[in-house]
């Protein structure tokens, strides 16, 4: 068992209570009576259907994301779940994260998630006062957030807690405090995302009306530089840019297998897979609407929509564009496919290092990694 690759397996629930205005992800409200225990079942016959056509693996996480899927009934949880312990060998120490919102209802079955077998709980308190939580459309307080990681922390072997920065109006010392205030919460992951205007969301709309603007460029550095220091100070090492970690077994099992180019399969609408087959690399996506991924896995018995082969070209760019986001950095054997024509340039200028055998943005280059990664693949 030791000997088989690791597999990643994501179940999206696209399901919300409310749509944030900053989310570009593949979500929606559920308005359709019954829709969702048929979602639930479509998702178990597509895990099963897809599982087939792949060869033996060994399960190492698995990542209930979404929409929210603290929105399922946790007995659905728990048969997907079990469903996927049936079909492959999994690691003693199997990672499975279901992602949150910390509003009392959910933080209310925390201990029917922890029962239906999740052990690790990621929390998206995204702020710590009232006013920056109405802004980005949150349906939780401050109060709620506290109360939740609390209660978390009390159920949950392991915790995780993402933040949202460079809003409107923030301060450096403003998000210092804010830092220290979630360190006190006790999580051993905090996930600091810079908030990003993303195309035909709310927020845009909002920018191009002049509602607000985003963060000044040298003022959103500055506070990536200050999350650097407070979580880094407290023993948070970066390991990846936006993800922090007290020590490496704290650290995300499955977002590592996104950034080290590992295999993964993605059921629910709208959900992305990565398999590594005799054929090569192949990128796979579900049906995006959730009528229709119902309709498909029913008629069809799978829901797969896509399913290309990436040429050796498209699959090392991947390969670089998430590999060097974690400080381990990618292997160079794993991009023979590109010239890297600037490689020693960037490497003389600081934004990059080679060691053994690997190719590792430095403190440098992680602020920039956008632009160092567009100079590799030019």
């Amino acid at each position: 068992m030791t000997d088989l690759p690791p597999l990643g397996l994501y179940v999206h629930w696209p399901y919300c209570a409310r749509i944030c205005p900053y989310c570009d992800f593949n979500v929606a409200l559920d308005r359709r009576p019954g829709e969702s225990a048929a979602l639930a079942q479509a998702i178990r016959d597509d895990l099963r259907a897809q599982a087939a056509l792949i060869g033996p693996r060994k399960l190492v996480s698995i990542f209930f994301g979404g929409g929210t899927p603290s929105l399922m009934d946790p007995a659905w949880i728990g048969a997907i779940i079990e469903d996927a312990k049936a079909i492959w060998p999994f690691e003693e120490n199997l990672e499975i994260t279901l992602e949150t919102n910390p509003t009392d209802a959910e933080s209310g079955l925390f201990r029917a998630f922890f029962d239906s077998g999740v052990i690790r709980l990621s929390l998206g308190i995204q702020a710590l006062d009232d006013p920056s939580l109405v802004f980005l459309g949150r349906n939780h307080g401050a109060d709620e957030a506290r109360r939740a990681a609390g209660m978390a922390g009390l159920i949950f072997p392991r915790l995780s807690l993402d933040l949202i920065y460079a809003r409107p109006g923030q301060t450096e010392r403003g998000w210092t405090e804010e830092l220290k205030a979630a360190l006190d919460l006790g999580a051993e992951h905090i996930s600091p995302y810079q908030l990003t205007i993303e195309a035909g969301t709310p927020f845009d709309l909002a920018v191009r009306r002049g509602a607000f603007a985003p963060a000044d460029p040298d003022l959103a550095a500055n506070l990536y530089e200050t999350t650097q220091t407070v979580l880094g100070g407290a023993g948070l090492s970066a390991y990846e840019v936006s993800n922090h970690a007290l020590g490496p077994a704290a650290r995300s099992r499955h977002n590592l297998v996104y950034w080290r180019g590992e295999d993964y399969l993605g059921v629910g609408p709208g959900a992305h897979g990565r398999l590594t087959t005799a054929e090569g690399r192949i990128a796979t996506e579900t049906a995006r609407a959730i009528p229709a991924y119902i309709a498909r896995v029913r008629d069809i018995g799978i829901g797969l929509e896509v399913s290309q082969r990436l040429n050796p070209i498209e699959a090392a760019e991947e390969r670089l564009l998430l590999g060097l986001r974690v400080d381990e950095g990618v292997p160079l054997i794993d991009l023979t496919a590109l010239t890297l024509e600037r490689l020693e340039d960037l490497r003389s200028g600081g934004f990059v290092e080679l060691r053994d055998g690997r190719i590792i943005a430095t403190a440098v280059g992680r602020p920039v990694l956008d632009r160092v990664i567009a100079e590799l693949i030019v």
